[in-house]
């Protein structure tokens, strides 16, 4: 899911479009639906596929998904596929809080599903762990761990909001994973004009921006693991998790277009192969 972090990985009228789209909904409905498609590489191998959708079509809410699986040789090796999304409140004065989180992955015959679910006040109310042959669990978390966080989608989502006003592509959120807090900063770089390539179908203005995990408080290891593991590696060899984000179709919200994640193992990039938003359609193809 982190890769969607670094991705990786945003209703009607004033009440649930961001502030530069508002009094579009009359004159073009088709900036309220955006759905990309993705390829991964991992040191040159298309490794991942993956698909994003940014919705807002129902009044005062938002919802965003993001879905992955391994492909080729490496999904005969990893069978894996994953499922990540957010449902929220957009209120009319441009707060974006979740009311369900949910992520979903499976590996070969076993899924496991975790739901996160907030009040519409902000509150953490509870998460419920769905696991094959296994018992459901719902537990409530130490309220350290989870006062004032949200999920990582929207935390994202909030950026490329900001992006699609015009502004940087920066923001800081408080996430509660499961097991532990931590910060998800965003940093502006620079912006870019990126150029359409057989891998990519977009072509303009971008933002570019680092993302970083910065533990706050739960079980981290001393040694970082994971994610934290890859973010580290980057670090060490002066190229953090980077992002780009961009305004596809005017009026609707920035979405991602590149991902570049170096590690000790080689560089991953995810690149935006497909994009459609009404009658807009980009394609590699």
């Amino acid at each position: 899911m982190s890769l969607c972090v670094a991705l990786v990985c945003i209703a009607s009228l004033s009440a649930a479009l961001p502030a530069h789209a508002q009094g579009k909904q009359d004159t073009d409905q088709s900036v309220l639906l955006q759905k990309m498609k993705y390829d991964v590489y991992t040191s040159g191998v298309h490794a991942v596929e993956a698909d994003m959708s940014v919705d807002y079509t129902k009044p005062g809410r938002y919802a965003m998904v993001f879905n992955a699986a391994t492909r080729g040789l490496l999904a005969s090796f990893v069978p894996w596929t994953g499922s990540f999304a957010a449902y929220g409140w957009a209120f009319h004065d441009g707060r974006r809080l979740p009311e369900l989180h949910e992520s979903v992955s499976k590996w070969k015959d076993e899924e496991e599903v975790k739901s996160y679910h907030y009040g519409k006040d902000g509150s953490f109310k509870n998460i419920v762990t769905k696991i094959t042959h296994k018992k459901d669990k719902t537990e409530v978390p130490d309220k350290a761990l989870t006062a004032g966080t949200i999920d990582v989608l929207t935390a994202t989502m909030k950026v490329m909001e900001k992006v699609s006003e015009g502004g940087k592509c920066e923001g800081r959120d408080e996430i509660f994973d499961g097991l532990r807090r931590y910060a998800l900063v965003f940093r502006h770089q620079r912006f870019v004009m990126l150029q359409k390539s057989r891998y990519n179908a977009y072509s303009g203005p971008a933002a570019e921006c680092t993302v970083e995990v910065v533990p706050v408080a739960g079980p981290w290891h001393k040694k970082p693991r994971g994610w934290l593991s890859i973010q580290e590696q980057g670090r060490a060899r002066g190229m953090m998790p980077t992002v780009w984000i961009a305004q596809v179709k005017a009026g609707a919200v920035a979405v991602p277009v590149r991902v570049r994640v170096k590690t000790a193992y080689g560089t991953m990039f995810m690149h935006m192969t497909h994009y459609q938003s009404g009658d807009t359609v980009l394609s590699v193809e």
